[in-house]
């Protein structure tokens, strides 16, 4: 098994990157995402806690080994859960593989929550397993594989993330007419 995490902050509210996560694709750092799809989204009426479920589609240059071993192709998808609370000002993400997950599974948790100064904190987590105890030898390389992919496109995500978040409020404030406040 492989472990992934990070932290750090972002220069920016709450509310700020959580609106700008709704935002985060299509951008030009993280072009594996090509497809992000609604499949269920509801509001809690007692907690006001908003559930959203995504399918992501991705498309990755599979090593040729892999997609020999194990069929499938460049196209990949995952299963994102989020829960947006407004009153805790917490978002939490759980995302899994759906793709080759009878051979390999990645559990990725993030969670938003502010951080001093109007910033808002960033922790990311990601669980990388194979399940093939009988072939060790390809399990290993496609954990290992996975798992540098995976811290690849953390980084991605991270720079492509601060530039929408750059474009969304920085760029907007910039633009906006004078003694016109800029959005919220």
């Amino acid at each position: 098994m492989h472990y992934f995490s990070q932290s750090f902050d972002y220069d920016h509210s709450w509310a700020h990157v959580i609106i700008g996560m709704w935002h985060k694709y299509p951008n030009p750092h993280c072009s594996h995402v090509v497809t992000v799809d609604v499949v269920d989204r509801s509001v809690d009426p007692c907690s006001g806690i908003i559930r959203t479920e995504r399918v992501l589609g991705c498309k990755q240059r599979t090593p040729t080994w892999i997609v020999k071993l194990f069929g499938g192709s460049e196209d990949a998808f995952v299963r994102e859960i989020s829960f947006v609370d407004p009153s805790t000002q917490t978002t939490t993400i759980s995302s899994v593989n759906l793709s080759l997950s009878q051979f390999a599974t990645c559990h990725e948790k993030i969670l938003y929550s502010p951080a001093a100064g109007g910033r808002t904190a960033f922790h990311q987590t990601a669980e990388i397993q194979t399940r093939m105890v009988m072939w060790r030898t390809a399990a290993d390389k496609l954990e290992n594989w996975l798992a540098v992919r995976f811290e690849q496109n953390a980084q991605l995500g991270k720079v492509g993330f601060t530039d929408v978040l750059r474009q969304l409020w920085e760029d907007a404030k910039d633009k906006s007419p004078a003694g016109t406040p800029a959005p919220a």
